[in-house]
Parts: C-alpha cells; sequence; structure tokens
C-alpha cells in the first residue's frame, strides 16, 4: 500500500506485547471455529504491498489447504494495474487502494466475491462496510482489508502551539522542519482541504490553486518523503509531517515526543481492499485465503504484526488496549465523519498530475 510498516518496529512491538501477558492470558491464534479447510491444492499468486502480511499466516494457510502461495510486493497501485492489465497476468489475488478498486471495477477487470465462501466476512465492522461501499457499492467485488487516515504527525517538543489545522504546514516558523508526503494525491488532497475545496474535486481553478499554494510552501520544506519521513521523525530530525496513521502510530511508539492529529478541514480515509481479478487461475484457493485472513484471532495476529488499521471487529475485540485506545490506530466516529474516501478521477487525473508536475518542477525534481 503504499502504507507499509518497518518490520523491525512491528517486530519489536510484537515482543513487547507478548512478553507483557501473562502464560494463562496469551494471546490464541488458532482458527476461531477450528481447523475448516479442506485440502485445495494449486498454486495461489498474490499481489500485495511489501511487508502487509504476517508471513507465517501464509505458512499456516498452505499446511491447511495444500496450497502453494507465490507472494508478489508492489510498490504502487500504478505497478499493480500493469501487471493486472497484462495479457499473461497470473494474480488470483490483489490489494489496491479504493479508487483504484473503482477502475478495476469500471474496467469490469474483478470477479464478483462469492459470499458464501467467506462466512468469516461478517467480522468485518459495520462502520468500515459503510465507508468501502461508497467505491464498491454492496462490496461486491472487494472486501477491506486494513485502513487508515492521513494526517499530520508532529513533535510536541519543537512544536508548543495547538495542531489543529493544515495551516500550521505553512508556518514560517518551521521552516526547514516541513515533510511532505511524495505523491500527488495525498499531498494535493493537504492543499485543497486546507482551501476548503474537496478532495475528489472536477475543477481545474481548484486543482490550480491548490498546487499554487504547495509551491508557496516549497520553501518551508525539508523535503517531500514517503517512508524517510518515520526515521526522521523518530530522530527528531523534523517538526511537522503529513504522514498515514499506520506510520505515525508506529513512530508515537518509538518517540513519546510525538503525536498525530487529523485536521478540522478533513483529511482523506483510505482503504486497501482484496479482490479478485476475473483471471485468476485458483478461484476456490482465493476465497479460502479471504476468509482464512478474516478469522478473527488470525486477523489479530495480522493486524499487531503490521500495526495498521483493522477493519475487523472481532480482531479489535481481541487486541491490546494499547492499539485500541489510540485515537491514531482507532480513530472515533467524530473524526471519521470528517474525512473521505479518494475516488477514481478518470480523464481528470491529467490536471492533478499536471499540476503536480508544475509543483515538481518549482521545486527542482
Amino acid at each position: 500500500m503504499k502504507k507499509f510498516l518497518a518490520i523491525v518496529l512491528c517486530t519489536v512491538m510484537v515482543f513487547v506485547l507478548a512478553a507483557c501477558k501473562g502464560k494463562d492470558d496469551e494471546a490464541d491464534y488458532s482458527f476461531a471455529d477450528g481447523d475448516q479447510y479442506d485440502y485445495i491444492g494449486g498454486e495461489l499468486n498474490i499481489l500485495n504491498w511489501g511487508e502487509y502480511i504476517d508471513e507465517e499466516l501464509i505458512k499456516i494457510f498452505e499446511e491447511e489447504t495444500g496450497v502453494s502461495v507465490k507472494y508478489v510486493k508492489m510498490t504502487s497501485n500504478e505497478e499493480m494495474l500493469i501487471k493486472l492489465r497484462s495479457a499473461d497476468c497470473v494474480y488470483d489475488l490483489c490489494f489496491p487502494s479504493d479508487y483504484i478498486i473503482e477502475q478495476l471495477i469500471a474496467a469490469d477487470m474483478l470477479l464478483p466475491l462469492d459470499k458464501e465462501k467467506i462466512p468469516n466476512a461478517k467480522n468485518i465492522a459495520d462502520r468500515m462496510i459503510q465507508f468501502t461501499e461508497v467505491f464498491d457499492p454492496g462490496n461486491k467485488y472487494s472486501l477491506p482489508y486494513m485502513w487508515g487516515t492521513v494526517g499530520i504527525l508532529y513533535n510536541t517538543k519543537m512544536v508548543t502551539e495547538p495542531v489543529d489545522s493544515w495551516n500550521i504546514l505553512w508556518n514560517e516558523e518551521y521552516a526547514g522542519k516541513i515533510w511532505q508526503y511524495d505523491s500527488v494525491r495525498d499531498a494535493i488532497a493537504v492543499s485543497l482541504l486546507r482551501l476548503g475545496y474537496d478532495i475528489n474535486t472536477r475543477n481545474a481553478d481548484e486543482v490550480d490553486k491548490a498546487k499554487d499554494e504547495l509551491i508557496k510552501q516549497i520553501p518551508l520544506l525539508k523535503g517531500l518523503g514517503t517512508d524517510n519521513i518515520r526515521s526522521s521523525m523518530i530522530n527528531n530530525k523534523a517538526a511537522l509531517a503529513v504522514i498515514y496513521s499506520g506510520d505515525a502510530f508506529a513512530c508515537m511508539d518509538e518517540n513519546e515526543d510525538l503525536a498525530y492529529v487529523v485536521p478540522k478541514e478533513g483529511s482523506n480515509v483510505w482503504f486497501d481492499n482484496v479482490v479478485i481479478p476475473k483471471t485468476a487461475k485458483n478461484v476456490e484457493a482465493a476465497h479460502a485465503f479471504i476468509n482464512f485472513i478474516n478469522d478473527a484471532n488470525l486477523a489479530t495476529r495480522n493486524c499487531e504484526f503490521i500495526y495498521y488499521s483493522t477493519p475487523n471487529q472481532g480482531a479489535l475485540d481481541r487486541l491490546d488496549p494499547f492499539f485500541i485506545e489510540s485515537e491514531t490506530f482507532n480513530p472515533s466516529d467524530e473524526i471519521l465523519s470528517r474525512c473521505s474516501v479518494f475516488h477514481d478521477l478518470g480523464s481528470f487525473v491529467e490536471v492533478f498530475n499536471n499540476a503536480w508536475s508544475e509543483f515538481k518542477s518549482a521545486m527542482g525534481n
């Protein structure tokens, strides 16, 4: 996803949580309903983001079903689209983001899910379904896998004023200490929201104004970043950063001076869902795997490994309070009420891309 968590941070926290549990109340990661899979066999080709699953779960699935899993990692939704559109596409499962799912549905590239083969779909929380139905009505083609928000991670020792608005990212007091996210949709969304516009606007003038504001921000930036933002913030090298909530959550665990906020103007709430391409060869194994990762106990284990928010209510009911009590990991309904999902912009995406190119050129990139 675009959203992967450094494995070192994840592993450390899993061991910390395990150490805090007594022998008698150690987390149970067995199947909620016992062994529930017959022998399937064959090969299952999965395309997913890097470090976006506890790979021990893949081994368990292989043992349960006799399926040989080939797990391929992608670095962007665009890379995934290229692979799925290839004439020799081999993938049986993939995990695209919300607006990409809209594209795939419109292009008739996905198989409808057979929900009778996914009984654990009942574990998906209702409030998550309400969001994902916006880009996949009735969740006919996809089920949410992980989700989160985009917001501001800030150092409370460096930033003493209240952080509740995107405006602070244009404050000259923090010149050279601000990270903007290196993503056309995310960065332009921040600027659009600050101006009071919709993140899915189809108004070229609004996009142009948002671009102009990003250009004004350039002298204040430490740089454009993605994964490198985490280490910078953990090591007190920057004051403010646009970041995904899962990465923010991990950073805050490493540095107690860090805090995260979804600004009052609103933000993006994103979803990575699991889908079955029409080109899938092992549809039975694909459905079995979706059911497998939605088992409440296994979803708990997976969530503890990768640190992103789970849509699985059964997992939420089992997670340590460390996760549940954090509004970064588990935002309130009030926070979510001011967030929106990205939609596929169709041909209008070129307006965004052109604006982004102008911004990058102004940065000297």
